[in-house]
């Protein structure tokens, strides 16, 4: 039979049915690994494909523990065999290296972890001619760690650095780890029925300020809770009874450290206080600090506390039960650096006991003329907790005329002067009188050294043509007044230096010569102007030493050397002949001095600042009483006594 020719379309036909028996291609692994990692990072198995994602992401959260509070990273890279490895008849399978990474936080190393895992090629289900082969994993604990089971949970345990100290001068220790007593009631040693009659008894053997406050803490407490009453320093032992309180029914005395200043009041206003963390400290840490955590609340301690209560211990544990724990990771403490003033404790100890009597607020502050090193700064009883020493705002009254005068000498007036003191002088129609009992001696045409040593104010206010309120703006300036730290930082310890008006005129003017009007200083700023008159030159405090810390800006016109021994002479009278003679008996040298009484209120007669600011050798000291006499009458015993205290006490600036 002869053989015939097929068309084309027949040719088609027949090879078409062949073509669709090639299989595909098996899927890559990749993206399975990716879907995986993707998982794991954000928690929800919503992507990856493995059995029963709802139970792996319930497992995968109880596993992490604390950890699933930290963000982390899982990167996923598949493992391809080397050539011939891949044999038999089972299902394909690929490994997969997991690298983990957990962010603990600023300064905290991340931890990292690597595990391996296997995804597994998977037929289609049988009937579903349109699906593909699938890579797939196998969820299991073991995915974060080889030794993670179904009960295993990771801890982060975070213990507190030791916190660093404070020092004083010569590195004296003023704030340090001591004893204290924390007293309360033991709730678990006691029946309901004696929770209050004990909390009640204890409330009044310590004589607490709200005693039915705490009883009532006591009551709304758990039943295992010890309420605290008090802490009690190891040195008030005595005070407290600490015997007695022992006996009492239900009381307990639990022994710990804190760290504390040598006293309850030692420089509180300055150095502050330290405490558990307010819900306000935690959430302005942005994650270094956390609720229960021991931090500075107040004063130096709260702006170095970054400093001082270093970084925490943080170890990362997987918890297996009875098979044990791993340390997955972490880091060690790193203690606290401790911070370095200049307060000279036995300076500071003896001013804060000679205000203690003082009713109103008050202040004494002591600097070492030739460093500007704060070695006092007491604020007394009656300030109720503000720093008056340091950024208290009063009126100088007549020792702000050591300004005053130095804007005259600028303006070519010298000690040997002549000025006009009269018992009153009329500026734009306010009359402007001296003090009561301003001695009649001294009135007329006097020098300007007499002047400052009697204190005349209509002496000095009938040069207020002569000098501008820039020039005595700038005065102020070159003795320390209305410091300033460059445009951007902050003084490292509060302070306020003052405010001096540039512009003023007329009675405003007139007043501010005497240190009233508007012309505004800290305690510290006046000790400043002390300062720099007896060091002979411009003199800004230093309170906190920090390497590298800012320094503040420099006056326009820094003090000279002749402008500060004309005013050494100015203040040497007021001790020698004039207001304040009785600053002679002070042992250990000559004392240049000036007292200062600012009138305020609206009172009839009105209430009066007293001040008065001195130096001795290098230790320059400034006194303020807010409600007082005259300056002479109410700071001057107590800047006497300062004085003496530290002649008499082998103080040494050198």
């Amino acid at each position: 039979m002869p053989h015939r020719r097929l068309a084309p379309a027949v040719v088609l036909a027949l090879i078409v049915p062949l073509a669709a028996c090639t299989p595909e291609p098996d899927p890559e692994p990749g993206p399975a690994a990716t879907a995986l990692a993707a998982d794991l990072t954000d928690g929800v198995f919503d992507g990856a494909p493995v059995d029963d994602p709802d139970v792996a992401t319930e497992q995968l959260t109880t596993l992490l523990g604390d950890l699933a509070a930290f963000p982390r990273e899982v990167a996923a890279t598949v493992v391809e065999p080397a050539d011939g490895e891949e044999s038999g008849d089972g299902p394909a399978t690929r490994d997969v290296e997991l690298a983990w990474s957990f962010d603990l936080g600023e300064g905290v190393d991340p931890l990292e972890l690597a595990t391996t895992t296997t995804l597994t090629l998977t037929d289609p289900a049988e009937g579903d001619d349109d699906a593909q082969p699938a890579w797939r994993a196998t969820w299991s604990p073991a995915l974060l760690h080889p030794e993670a089971t179904a009960d295993s949970v990771v801890t982060v345990e975070r213990t507190q650095a030791a916190r660093g100290d404070v020092d004083g001068r010569g590195g004296q220790p003023l704030v340090i780890e001591r004893t204290v007593y924390r007293v309360g009631i033991d709730k678990a040693n006691l029946t309901e029925d004696r929770w209050q009659p004990a909390a009640e008894a204890l409330a009044a053997a310590l004589e607490l300020d709200d005693q039915a406050g705490y009883v009532q803490r006591v009551l709304d407490a758990g039943a295992a809770a010890f309420p605290i009453a008090l802490t009690i320093r190891q040195a008030d032992e005595e005070r407290y009874n600490t015997q007695g309180l022992r006996g009492m029914e239900g009381v307990l005395l639990q022994e710990d450290t804190m760290p504390l200043a040598p006293t309850a009041g030692f420089a509180r206003a300055i150095l502050g206080g330290v405490g558990e963390a307010t819900a306000e400290i935690v959430e302005e840490s942005q994650g270094q600090v956390e609720p229960g955590d021991v931090v500075g609340t107040s004063g130096l301690q709260r702006t170095y506390d970054a400093q001082l209560r270093g970084t925490p211990a943080t170890q990362v544990v997987l918890t297996n039960g009875a098979a044990g724990n791993f340390l997955l990771g972490g880091r060690d403490a790193v203690e606290g650096v401790d911070l370095v003033t200049t307060l000279d404790p036995a300076l500071q100890t003896f001013a804060e006991e000679r205000l203690a009597g003082v009713e109103s607020a008050s202040a004494v502050v002591a600097l070492e003329a030739s460093t500007g090193s704060v070695l006092v700064a007491a604020s007394g009883p009656g300030s109720a907790g503000l720093s008056t020493a340091t950024v208290g705002q009063y009126a100088p009254g007549s020792t702000f005329k050591v300004v005053t005068a130095l804007a005259l000498l600028r303006a070519g007036l010298t000690p040997d002067s002549p000025v006009e003191c009269t018992p009153t002088t009329t500026v734009d129609g306010r009359e402007f009188r001296n003090f009561p009992g301003y001695p009649e001696s001294s009135l007329g045409t006097i020098t300007l050294r007499e002047a400052i040593g009697q204190s005349c104010n209509t002496a000095l206010i009938s040069q207020a043509q002569t000098v501008s309120a820039a020039d005595v703006a700038d005065a102020a300036a070159s003795l320390g007044v209305t410091a300033a730290m460059p445009e951007g930082q902050a003084w490292p310890f509060g302070y306020f230096s003052g405010s001096v008006p540039t512009e003023a005129t007329g009675t405003t003017h007139a007043a501010d010569l005497i240190g009233q009007g508007d012309v505004l200083a800290s305690p510290l700023a006046m000790a400043g102007v002390a300062a720099s008159v007896a060091a002979g030159r411009t003199v800004t405090p230093t309170l906190v030493q920090i390497e590298g810390a800012a320094t503040p800006d420099a006056p326009a016109t820094p003090l000279g050397e002749q402008e500060a021994a004309m005013l050494q002479d100015l203040m040497g009278a007021v001790v020698a002949s004039g207001s304040s003679t009785f600053l002679q008996s002070v042992p250990g040298g000559g004392v240049g001095a000036k007292s200062g009484t600012a009138q305020f209120g609206t009172d009839d007669p009105p209430q009066t600042h007293a001040w008065m600011i001195a130096y001795q050798g290098d230790l320059a000291v400034a006194v303020l009483v807010e409600v007082g006499d005259y300056g002479t009458a109410t700071a001057g015993p107590i800047i006497a006594d300062v004085l003496t205290f530290a002649a008499t006490s082998g103080w040494n600036a050198g």
